[in-house]
């Protein structure tokens, strides 16, 4: 079985990631870094958080092998689903959860994000992304994939704002979505590990700030006017008022 971990940028996919990851360790699982190295999935699965990229039936029949052979693990991705993940999905080699953010705060962020290691001399995903116009070009590309994740069945929606703010509950929906038991030790010591305000100090995390609606801040009314031109519709069926 592969747990597949996907997430909008920028909405804490690296914080849902880890937390699914190690949640998943103490059921079994097998930590995703050695199954990259043991069957040399290295240009498959990148080092930051085992992203596999695109869901294109090469990379996941290659990922497939080890779960065939009896290996346990959780990768992660932002790209949309595929023909390739549906069907291994059916057959139950795959389990998906799917993590969003508002797409105004989550544009911000990568655009700083990608600045702030331009500033430092290392160009990261994000550091293309040199305007506002950039950005909201960037960003629209992922609300398409949040509305293709939407339509599919049997995958784990949440909102980063909701696992901010209601963390025991979203914690309760993942537990039940992973088959694990939320009482033992071993479960309690990872879901402690990952509450807000405990997990932002981790490495491979990749938050900074992580406010909400902090667009409200940053942009200009002028601005946020083209958001809610742009991002309306799409807004309040991701429940965010305008």
């Amino acid at each position: 079985m592969i747990v597949l971990s996907v997430g909008m940028p920028r909405a804490g996919s690296g914080w849902h990631y880890n937390l699914i990851h190690d949640l998943m360790q103490t059921a079994g699982y097998i930590d995703a870094r050695l199954i990259r190295e043991k069957y040399r999935l290295q240009s498959m699965l990148t080092e930051v958080n085992c992203n596999i990229g695109v869901l294109s039936v090469r990379r996941m029949a290659m990922v497939t092998i080890p779960a065939l052979l009896g290996n346990h693990f959780v990768i992660k991705a932002h790209a949309g689903p595929t023909v390739s993940s549906r069907l291994l999905q059916r057959l139950g080699l795959l389990r998906i959860t799917y993590i969003y953010r508002d797409p105004r705060d989550a544009m911000l962020s990568a655009y700083e994000y990608g600045q702030r290691a331009l500033q430092k001399g290392r160009p990261n995903a994000f550091s293309h992304l040199t305007d506002f116009d950039k950005s909201l070009a960037f960003i629209m590309e992922y609300v398409r994939i949040w509305e293709a994740w939407m339509k599919e069945k049997d995958v784990l929606i949440a909102r980063y704002e909701d696992l901010l703010t209601n963390y025991d509950a979203e914690i309760e929906r993942l537990l039940g979505f992973l088959r694990l038991e939320g009482d033992k030790p071993e479960v309690r010591a990872v879901t402690e590990k990952y509450r807000p305000g405990a997990a932002e100090e981790q490495q491979g995390l990749h938050f900074y700030k992580g406010k909400i609606g902090r667009f409200r801040e940053a942009y200009s009314a002028e601005r946020q006017a083209i958001l809610k031109e742009r991002l309306g519709g799409h807004l309040s069926k991701m429940g965010y008022e305008l």
